[in-house]
């Protein structure tokens, strides 16, 4: 036995440190990487059978969501917003209106917590009181739940079954809150893919009027380029059937 192997052994606090280091970072990857399902049942992508995409927006509905619909209208491409319930108390018509359009409307629990650290009572709360704001302004009751932050926790799983909702992180995030539109579009169209999720946000938290402006322009620009290569949009509930046509 030579080098670290050996330090290790003959030094017990070594030992545990190294133990405490790697729960750390196993418990850092179950809570924050998108593919992990170790807290809760979720899903990060599609089929890949069809060449579509879904596009997803957080923290809405917001005094600006109305301009993004305008968009996506125009391009006919629907969409999944994953809604705060705090935001849809404050804008149950926009809630609405995201509904009437056509979309579909998750669960991004009440007032957008870092989940991680928190009580199961806790997560529960937040997740049950934003399914009846949700069923509330809209008529609809979410099949989705995406976590703030991406982040999640012991405790979720059980919520999530007890409110039949199914988790959904993302293939790739756009970073719309702290990059420019170059940057975002660049990004987003690098993780385009059969079956990719892509996350933006209509919504800066529970901000009143947030500035949105490069979420819009990219969305604006980025659609009819995902378009000329060759892909179509489509909710998370139909990017999860692999037998739609």
């Amino acid at each position: 036995m030579t080098g670290l192997p050996r330090i290790l052994a003959s030094n017990p606090v070594s030992v545990a440190l190294g133990a405490a280091v790697v729960s750390a970072g196993t418990l850092a990857y179950a809570v924050r990487v998108p593919a992990c399902s170790w807290f809760a049942p979720s899903v990060w992508r599609g089929t890949d059978t069809r060449p579509a995409i879904a596009i997803t927006f957080d923290d809405g509905p917001s005094e600006s969501t109305p301009e993004l619909l305008g968009i996506l209208a125009s391009h006919r491409a629907p969409a999944t917003f994953f809604q705060c319930g705090v935001n849809v108390r404050r804008l149950p018509s926009v809630a609405r209106e995201v509904a009437s359009a056509g979309h579909e409307i998750g669960n991004h629990t009440l007032s957008h917590p870092l989940l991680a650290l928190k009580s199961p009572a806790f997560i529960y709360r937040e997740l049950a009181a934003t399914q009846e704001a949700i069923q509330s302004a809209t008529g609809v009751l979410p099949r989705y739940f995406r976590a703030p932050y991406g982040a999640r926790w012991f405790g979720l799983r059980t919520a999530q079954q007890r409110l039949a909702l199914t988790g959904v992180t993302w293939t790739t995030i756009a970073l719309d809150w702290k990059r420019q539109t170059p940057a975002v579009v660049s990004r987003l169209l690098h993780g385009a893919a059969r079956g990719a999720i892509l996350c933006l946000h209509d919504g800066r938290v529970l901000q009143q009027r947030p500035d949105i402006g490069v979420t819009i322009q990219a969305v604006r620009e980025l659609l009819p380029k995902l378009t000329e290569q060759g892909f179509h949009f489509e909710k998370v509930t139909d990017i999860l059937c692999p037998t739609k046509n």
